[in-house]
């Protein structure tokens, strides 16, 4: 693991949806892919923050809000990303301290790349899995 980056650990050719985009758009590209998060990009093709299912039905359906009427930047949130150069420490500490599971991967201002879980458990060692997992769901 020493010696090893952001780039090593993500998985590329990840899609953003749009900010302009719907919910119920985002909720179909998410079933598409198979994926339970999307980065929301601007026109710019800049990473605005992220969308998940769970954020779909919390903070739109359980509110009684139509989502084909609410955009994917309405509700976008988390700008929290890292650098491709990043040592993979510093991704873990970045996970752990926002209590996330998913973190996109930024190089010259664009998203390259997405880590996940998945992406962890095929690169760390089982203990350090155990403990990332412990700090993220149980915030210790």
């Amino acid at each position: 693991m020493s010696g090893e980056t952001a780039r090593d650990l993500m998985h590329a050719g990840v899609r953003c949806v749009e900010a302009h985009e719907t919910l119920d758009r985002a909720a179909q590209m998410m079933r598409d892919m198979n994926v339970g998060a999307l980065p929301i990009c601007g026109s710019d093709d800049r990473l605005k923050g992220i969308i998940t299912d769970r954020d779909i039905v919390v903070k739109c359906v359980a509110h009684g809000q139509d989502p084909s009427k609410i955009t994917a930047g309405d509700l976008a949130t988390g700008l929290v990303w890292v650098s491709a150069d990043a040592d993979v420490a510093e991704a873990l500490a970045k996970m752990e301290q926002n209590q996330i599971r998913r973190l996109p991967v930024i190089e010259n201002g664009r998203i390259i790349g997405m880590i996940s879980e998945a992406d962890l458990a095929r690169h760390l060692p089982d203990d350090k899995m155990a403990e990332f997992v412990h700090r993220v769901y149980a915030g210790g």
